[in-house]
């Protein structure tokens, strides 16, 4: 009963969101925050003041996942408006007119090594807006992008949710290489299926059949290195991988090696513009700076991380509700909200915000040469966009907390427990949901490791399974819930300017989800 009263706030979404006439998503969230809470509240005997102090916790989280896409957006804006944009799809035209070419070089190749770079959603925002300018559909583009960003997941923004997603645990070194191997090997195994089924949804499958080779050639070039890396290190597999991946994939396009001229882009057929090198390289420029200043500020051993996350006290206020706390490297935090626990923090300098987007733009609007209009128009497109994707993620991350609340007797760890019983020595078939289901819930891969990590390790102990498969198939499963997470799910959309198609995204993208937990969950049933 207590897990079915748990999983009413989830079930309820689901129906808003994929319902015949979907309900939006800044809408359906919130009423089913406001329905977590009141179960919370009224059945789980929740404390008031606990519960309030994590909701509001949950209101100003928000500010992490609207500024990253505020950035995102705000750099979208400008190489649109600044005409940027239009030389890098007429650039990619020449590379090849095959769309599968295309979706492969931008979606997979580019949008893997992203995520090596940076993560929180980076690669998905940047990668979606220049295949809608190639002329593929917005939708078909959020679904496409969303589903091949799950493999590189694993190991994204320098490998955080491998090295600090399990951090509580307080593995050795050897234990993290190992979850690290399995994981890459698992994410391998799946390659060979998802990206085909992430590009029979936007083409028809004629044209992904004849194209086959070049796009496991493609595919190979990524996965390949990514887990040669992974052997011996658990930071930089889908870094490396997606670079090699994407200069090997150009050079097929280019050479039109395993591509069939049947699948040319109509748009790209139109007429091609002339362009300069110099052009090229201005408006390729934002992007590459983009990817420079990411891999400076996440490669630890440069130093530049460690200043952007110095917590070095540099002012403290009380509040009244709760105290607010402001390190050297600008950490915005309040602790012991409404006297109790529950606390917050804002990494304003290391959030992918300010830098790198907002750097970026500031940097190269001159570069540009934007006039004061176009920078108007940039700045108030961004803020039109963002205004109800804000309400549907406020909504989220309330629940998302609300769910969390109350240690072994949240609702999320009863749904978790009950999955556990139902499967026993079988878990290894279903593990990788738990992982999924919590970045539905979070958002975030790193936060779903943090969560169900712990309870993913005693399962593995307790039905007598190896501690390290079972937590690789958590790390994998977080990876793979990228694809079903609201809140990147309303972040591509808003970059590419789709509303309410929430649910009917969702309801493409839960099905390759289930068919990658399949392939990992039986791959290691049989293997291991």
């Amino acid at each position: 009963m207590n897990t079915l009263v748990a999983a009413l706030p989830i079930l309820v979404l689901i129906w808003m969101m994929v319902k015949s006439s979907p309900i939006a998503s800044y809408i359906a969230l919130p009423i089913t925050a406001l329905l977590a809470a009141l179960l919370q509240l009224f059945y789980f005997q929740a404390d008031l003041r606990l519960l309030l102090a994590n909701s509001f916790a949950g209101v100003l989280s928000v500010m992490t996942p609207i500024s990253i896409i505020a950035g995102a957006i705000l750099l979208n804006r400008m190489l649109a408006i600044s005409g940027a944009e239009t030389t890098i799809k007429h650039w990619l035209e020449s590379i090849s007119s095959n769309q599968v070419a295309q979706l492969m070089i931008i979606g997979w190749a580019f949008a893997f090594m992203l995520e090596g770079a940076s993560g929180f959603g980076t690669p998905a925002a940047i990668a979606a807006p220049i295949l809608v300018g190639l002329g593929f559909s917005p939708f078909k583009v959020i679904i496409f992008t969303l589903i091949l960003n799950s493999i590189p997941v694993s190991f994204g923004a320098v490998g955080t949710p491998t090295w600090f997603g399990f951090s509580a645990l307080q593995l050795d070194d050897g234990q993290v290489l190992a979850i690290s191997r399995w994981t890459a090997l698992c994410h391998v195994v799946a390659a060979l299926v998802i990206p085909m089924i992430a590009l029979c949804l936007v083409l028809p499958l004629k044209k992904v059949r004849q194209n086959s080779v070049f796009i496991y050639l493609s595919v190979f070039a990524c996965v390949l290195p990514y887990w040669l890396f992974a052997q011996w290190n658990y930071e930089f597999p889908s870094l490396i991988g997606g670079a090699v991946g994407l200069l090997v994939t150009i050079f097929l396009a280019n050479k039109g090696v395993g591509l069939n001229n049947s699948a040319v882009n109509a748009q790209s057929t139109k007429g091609k513009a002339e362009f300069t090198p110099k052009a090229l390289f201005l408006a390729l420029f934002p992007l590459l700076l983009l990817i420079v200043v990411l891999v400076i500020t996440r490669i630890h051993q440069l130093g530049i991380k460690a200043l952007l996350n110095d917590e070095t006290l540099w002012l403290s206020i009380h509040l009244g509700f709760a105290q607010f706390e402001l390190s050297k490297a600008l950490i915005l935090s309040l602790h012991e909200i409404f006297g109790t626990s529950v606390g917050w923090s804002y990494k304003t300098l290391f959030v992918p915000a300010l830098i790198p987007f907002v750097l970026v733009v500031l940097i190269c609007v001159p570069l540009l040469k934007m006039s004061k209009p176009q920078v108007k128009q940039m700045c108030s497109d961004t803020l039109g966009r963002i205004a109800k994707p804000c309400i549907a993620l406020i909504g989220a991350l309330v629940m998302v907390n609300v769910l969390m609340q109350g240690g072994h007797n949240a609702p999320i760890f009863y749904m978790a427990s009950t999955f556990a019983d139902l499967s026993g020595e079988h878990w290894v078939l279903f593990a990788s949901y738990l992982g999924a289901l919590g970045t539905f819930f979070s958002g975030s891969a790193t936060v779903s490791n943090l969560t169900f990590g712990g309870i993913q390790y005693g399962i593995a102990q307790q039905v007598g399974l190896s501690e390290t498969l079972v937590l690789a198939l958590q790390s994998i499963g977080a990876a793979m819930g990228n694809m079903i997470c609201i809140s990147n799910i309303i972040a591509v959309a808003s970059i590419v300017g789709v509303n309410n198609q929430e649910g009917p995204v969702l309801k493409k993208t839960f099905l390759p989800m289930l068919i990658y937990g399949a392939i990992v969950g039986c791959f290691s049933y049989l293997f291991y």
